[in-house]
């Protein structure tokens, strides 16, 4: 997900949209754990995504 498609989110649909990527990371990381992923970088993305939609959350708390 990009930064420009983060911006454009509300808050809330933000915060749900976080919710469900840490929940698809986490599961990325278990079947990884289990059977080696055919695209491991698919972990590295989620968890960059996840970063950038933190950083978005946290600024537009800072901007309040």
């Amino acid at each position: 997900m990009k930064m420009n498609e983060i911006k454009g989110l509300e808050t809330k649909e933000l915060a749900e949209k976080l919710e469900a990527e840490v929940a698809k990371y986490n599961q990325l990381k278990l079947n990884h754990a289990v059977t080696p992923l055919e695209n491991p970088s698919q972990i590295k993305a989620a968890r960059r995504a996840i970063a950038r939609m933190k950083t978005e959350l946290r600024q537009r708390e800072l901007n309040k």
